[in-house]
């Protein structure tokens, strides 16, 4: 099932996307919802990022291909960092080139959304915490990362996570295709079956951590092939049986 948050007008609203169309849900959907009879459809509406998490976490050179390409060694365990809530992006939205940066990267990454509380749990049972998958890109200054030896700054500006855009929960995530095109042209091909650690470990690491609550976002890394993106690209994120996350570069 495809989860999705829209806006009509002014008005938020919850859905479904199945059969071409999107219908309304009243409720929540990490505990009861009811589907009425309130159909839209998908071009017709202001797609939302589909959660409003309180912490975006993500990881760092989860393939080894990626963190060779960058010059770096493959970590022992996961290397965590945060993006802010206010990075926060949509399908279709607007990706900020800031005036401060002179590389802007993409990469494209497999998105875990969670569905309850989760603190401590074992990689068992870590995928009973997952509400599902969704298509993530983390936008990247790589200039100033290189220059500070820092992720925070790097992958913080307004605009530098893009999510969305929906949520498929219906799903396995160990073997999914994941691609990024530029205008048109691929640049990224992987497949998470290449991750340096899976998403059970990482829920399950992540949640000896820090307490994932619903809502909150894990971006599991992105493989080989991450390029700079210039003012005026479009940029796709495309994973397999989830869907594709379009955005459009603007100067700042």
């Amino acid at each position: 099932m495809k989860l999705l948050r829209f806006k009509t007008g002014n008005i938020e609203k919850k859905g479904i996307y199945e059969d071409g169309v999107i219908k309304r849900i009243f409720g929540s959907v990490f505990h009861e919802y009811t589907v009425t009879d309130e159909v839209y459809n998908f071009d017709e509406v202001q797609i939302l990022p589909p959660v409003l998490p309180s912490k975006i976490v993500c990881v760092g050179r989860n393939y080894s291909d990626h963190a060779k390409e960058l010059g770096n060694s493959v970590p022992d365990e996961p290397m965590l960092f945060l993006k802010p809530s206010t990075a926060l992006n949509s399908h279709e939205s607007v990706i900020i080139y800031p005036e401060v940066s002179k590389r802007v990267d993409f990469e494209a990454e497999l998105g875990v959304v969670i569905g309850k509380k989760c603190k401590s749990v074992s990689a068992q049972n870590a995928l009973d915490y997952v509400l599902g998958y969704t298509c993530f890109n983390d936008i990247t200054a790589r200039d100033i990362q290189k220059k500070e030896n820092k992720f925070t700054r790097a992958k913080s500006f307004d605009s530098f996570a893009p999510v969305g855009p929906v949520i498929e929960t219906n799903l396995t995530p160990e073997n999914l295709r994941v691609v990024c095109k530029v205008n048109g042209e691929i640049k990224q091909n992987g497949n998470t079956k290449d991750m340096v650690f899976d998403v059970k470990m990482l829920i399950s690491f992540i949640s000896h951590v820090m307490t994932l609550l619903p809502g909150d976002l894990v971006a599991t890394g992105t493989p080989s092939g991450v390029g700079q993106l210039s003012p005026g690209d479009i940029v796709e994120v495309d994973i397999e049986n989830i869907g594709v996350l379009r955005n459009y570069v603007h100067k700042q």
